[in-house]
């Protein structure tokens, strides 16, 4: 079970985002490591399945998202359908998707700090 010292309603959502998109990463970084292995098959979670997912009060501490393999890829005669425009647009949207809740997580920090500051942020 995950403890956290400063806890807002938010912070939960977010840090489960933030292991998402960590994730997503870590399977597109896997796919372009796998692009010139024969019969490799692209993998990939479905983002905002698992993000509406991650937003119940259903969802446990640890992060089990369902990988899928990719459809409707274009298969080369090896086998492999990882498309290296597909994982760098991928790439590209999830660094933007970490970015985005890093800017959310300091801006409740930010209003943490002017509550124990009486209202003023420093």
């Amino acid at each position: 079970m995950n403890i956290s010292l400063i806890e807002t309603p938010n912070i939960p959502f977010l840090e489960r985002y933030l292991d998402l998109a960590t994730f997503r990463q870590t399977l597109v970084a896997a796919n372009l490591a796998n692009i010139d292995t024969p019969g490799y098959q692209s993998r990939d979670i479905a983002f905002q399945s698992e993000l509406s997912w991650a937003a119940t009060e259903q969802y446990k501490d640890e992060l089990h998202p369902f990988v899928r393999k990719v459809e409707g890829l274009i298969e080369r005669p090896d086998g492999n359908n990882v498309s290296l425009d597909r994982e760098g647009l991928l790439l590209s949207e999830t660094q933007l998707q970490y970015k985005a809740a890093i800017e959310f997580i300091r801006y409740e920090f930010r209003m943490l700090r002017g509550a124990i500051n009486d209202g003023v942020e420093s």
